[in-house]
């Protein structure tokens, strides 16, 4: 029996020729990281257990500024301090400056390759699966233990196979593709396990495209995602650096836990309802509920073809009276070429509100905070009770296409409706 891409990543860090699923083993870390949520605390953990100096700085990578400008001293200060912090340990991949979110942010930079197995104090590391390589979600004690050791333990996961088939109708996005095997999975039904993404249907969707599926793999309980790079992967890099790296591939004969298909020429545009990501109708169904506010970005949706989809049903029409749209690109790179591009004077002439770059409202923490009786469409992962503020806010979940349809219409609306 052969062994899927997982098994094979996992077996080169740990030094082995293969691993079996199940299996416990310690491996080498190639890229840790952190946030500004995250650091913090990672810092204090490695001081208190008495480290003085990190495994390697130059594997070392923390991006503090995804929830910049900060909102409040403490935040300022304990960020400040992580700069201190990097600064003595010559840590020199530290970003505290306006740069954005970490999951768009570090692949844009070249920092992710296939093959490579990165830890990250956050729960989307798995986006990085959209470029083959092997992202794993840590919390900010075992990140500090990563930072003295360049070294972790992790149990071999099984792995689910989805495959994406068909052709998709216009206005059908790789949110709807997600967001259809979030309701196929549920958020418990790939716990602790690999999600490897395929067919051919994924193969026809950019690396940006690709990054929406990964990212969210998570919510169905995920240790990771992964997806098998390709010559647009390739191509991708070739862009971004010149550091050799080793693509990691599943067997033909690798044995999958089980495979799921999703025909995505049968989907419409989707919406996960309140409160879950696996709680997921045809738009169509939701025709009638009214939202105050809608957001378009962050390390799901937050890129240049997450804006242009948007615009493509905003242009040459307006916010709908009494809707708050809120823009946030997801990074300072994908900023300035929306600037570059004149897509942020399109979303400022509608009456957008353009944060930022970074997380923006998605963890409820600022610049978009909802209150009691806000109803939300959002191109966001989660909409959990109390993610983006109060617990009695209702928060939906969808593409860009449904997002920039609903803030036209002032009601939840497919973008055909809008466009007709």
């Amino acid at each position: 029996m052969g062994l899927s891409a997982t098994q094979k990543i996992v077996a080169r860090h740990c030094g082995r020729d293969s691993v079996a699923v199940g299996e416990t083993v310690t491996v080498k870390v190639d890229l840790a990281m952190s946030n500004d949520m995250t650091s913090p605390l990672a810092v204090k953990q490695f001081r208190s257990a008495g480290a003085t100096k990190v495994f390697d700085p130059d594997k070392i990578c923390i991006v503090a500024g995804r929830h910049m400008p900060f909102r409040d001293e403490a935040f300022g200060k304990a960020v400040g301090l992580v700069g201190e912090w990097c600064r003595d340990q010559g840590i020199k991949s530290f970003f505290a400056n306006m740069e954005g979110m970490d999951h768009a942010l570090v692949p844009d930079l070249g920092l992710i390759r296939p093959g490579m197995l990165v830890c990250n104090a956050d729960s989307h590391t798995c986006t990085y699966g959209a470029l083959g390589a092997w992202g794993l979600p840590m919390g900010s004690t075992d990140m500090a233990y990563i930072y003295a050791f360049g070294e972790t333990w992790v149990r071999v996961p099984e792995t689910i196979r989805v495959r994406y088939n068909g052709k998709p109708a216009k206005y059908v996005t790789s949110k709807d593709y997600v967001l259809a095997t979030e309701r196929a999975l549920t958020v418990d039904g790939a716990r602790y396990k690999t999600i490897e993404f395929s067919g051919p249907a994924l193969d026809a969707l950019s690396v940006d495209e690709r990054f929406t599926i990964s990212n969210m793999g998570i919510e169905m309980g995920a240790k990771t995602s992964f997806m098998a790079p390709d010559q647009k992967v390739k191509d991708y890099l070739a862009a971004r650096t010149t550091v050799p790296y080793e693509a990691v591939y599943s067997d033909e004969d690798a044995e999958f836990e089980r495979t799921v298909d999703i025909d995505v020429s049968a989907l419409e545009p989707v919406v996960a309802k309140p409160h879950s990501p696996d709680n997921v109708v045809p738009v169509s169904e939701l025709k009638g509920i009214r939202v105050t506010q809608v957001c378009i970005g962050t390390c799901t949706n937050g890129r240049i073809i997450d804006l242009q989809q948007a615009l493509e049903v905003l242009r040459g029409r307006k916010v709908a009276a009494g809707v708050r749209l809120i823009v946030t690109p997801a990074t300072n790179i994908i900023m300035r070429e929306a600037e570059r591009l004149g897509l942020i004077d399109e979303f400022r002439a509608l009456g957008a509100t353009i944060n930022p770059p970074g997380c923006g409202p998605c963890a409820g923490w600022h610049q978009g905070v909802l209150a009691e009786g806000d109803v939300c469409v959002a191109t966001h992962n989660r909409n959990f009770p109390g993610r983006m503020g109060s617990p009695k806010a209702q928060v939906y979940l969808s593409s860009p296409y449904v997002a920039a349809a609903t803030a036209v219409a002032g009601e939840i609306a497919s973008p055909k409706a809008v466009l007709s």
